[in-house]
């Protein structure tokens, strides 16, 4: 037994594991279906909650519940401030994607996220083992009642003061989530979520010197080699999310999945032109053009998510890759077409394999 392999068990026999594998919670990308089969696996299953009513959050629980008896985290962005609006900006935006997609209706960046106290409160009733936050950090009042009702609270950090900032809130454990991540970057201050980046091979060890509590390393994890790597940085265990994008009960697109395993690392980009938050996308047509010089400047979150949702829908629907909003990681390409619970396994056993 390698001396990592303790803090491994460790972390698995306080979280309810079997393995120190966790899927990561990706907002519209995570069906019952994919949790069932990690947790079934023994590592953690996981939903981005951030687009889902009180009743659906209920619904996903119950549902992940009647096929495992196995754990899963529950994850909710904190909002941000209300976002400052720019009329003559939005109808640039709209015009320049009336070219991408569907004419985009003028009252289109209107769209505003799902209450969070409400989805607090349904967070609360599901009961879920373990509740996950991202952009920030949960109230105190709410951290008081995810304790008092026995529910375990991990941070998604981005930097070694967030982590510091996370522990003396009171969480259970830190996510460090690595520049290379797929999807938005968890950056507490969403303006410096580009300026901020820092990559997994410095965030993790940094942060594990840092903090007592247990750290999860996210972020361009997505083979056994870099399982076993960030458990040598210090980390308790990994959480993957494009990794187990490929795999069937992700459900993904067709053409997304496909576009993931011919996606080197080069081949993302970090930009706000989905949502108006910092994210980590395959670089498609769209999202070249629209970090263009002579591109209009994206609307801030959730503005521009409501401008680009006609585009992003019919992208979806027609299979246009060019079009679609492709989150992805830098390690895309290692992503596997193979079920969520052969994965979860095999992931573990390769990074065993490596620490000996």
């Amino acid at each position: 037994m390698t001396r990592v392999t303790p803090r491994a068990h460790d972390f698995c026999g306080r979280f309810g594991l079997e393995r120190p594998i966790l899927l990561a919670p990706m907002a519209g990308a995570c069906p019952p279906s994919l949790s069932i089969a990690v947790a079934n696996a023994g590592g953690l299953g996981a939903c981005g909650a951030l687009l889902m009513q009180p009743a659906a959050i209920q619904a996903w629980a119950e549902e992940v519940r009647r096929g495992t008896n196995g754990a899963f985290q529950m994850n909710l962005w904190i909002p941000d401030p209300p976002p400052r609006r720019d009329p003559a900006q939005e109808a640039r935006l709209r015009a320049f994607l009336s070219g991408w997609g569907p004419e985009v209706a003028a009252d289109a960046g209107d769209a505003t996220p799902p209450d969070f106290a409400a989805q607090c409160e349904a967070l609360i009733a599901a009961r879920p083992p373990i509740v996950s936050s991202v952009m920030g950090l949960f109230p105190a009042g709410f951290v008081a009642r995810l304790k008092a009702s026995g529910i375990r609270w991990f941070a998604n950090v981005s930097t070694v003061a967030e982590a510091r900032a996370a522990e003396a809130a009171g969480a259970d454990a830190v996510v460090a989530q690595g520049m290379e991540a797929g999807g938005h970057r968890g950056c507490f201050d969403a303006a410096s979520a580009e300026a901020g980046m820092v990559g997994l091979l410095s965030l993790v060890p940094a942060v594990v010197d840092a903090v007592r509590i247990p750290v999860v390393a996210t972020g361009g994890i997505a083979d056994g080699r870099g399982v076993a790597a960030a458990l040598v940085l210090g980390a308790s265990a990994a959480q993957i999310g494009t990794g187990f994008l490929r795999c069937p009960e992700a459900r993904l697109a067709p053409a997304w999945a496909d576009a993931l395993a011919q996606t080197p690392p080069e081949g993302t980009a970090v930009s706000r032109v989905f949502s108006g938050r910092a994210g980590r996308s395959i670089a498609t047509g769209y999202v070249r053009a629209a970090t263009a010089p002579e591109a209009p400047v994206p609307a801030p979150y959730p503005v521009q998510r409501g401008l680009t949702a006609a585009m992003r829908d019919l992208a979806t629907r027609s299979g246009d890759i060019e079009r679609m909003q492709a989150w992805a990681g830098q390690s895309a390409a290692l992503a596997r077409a193979e079920p969520a619970a052969d994965l979860a396994r095999a992931l573990w056993d390769e990074a065993c394999g490596l620490l000996g």
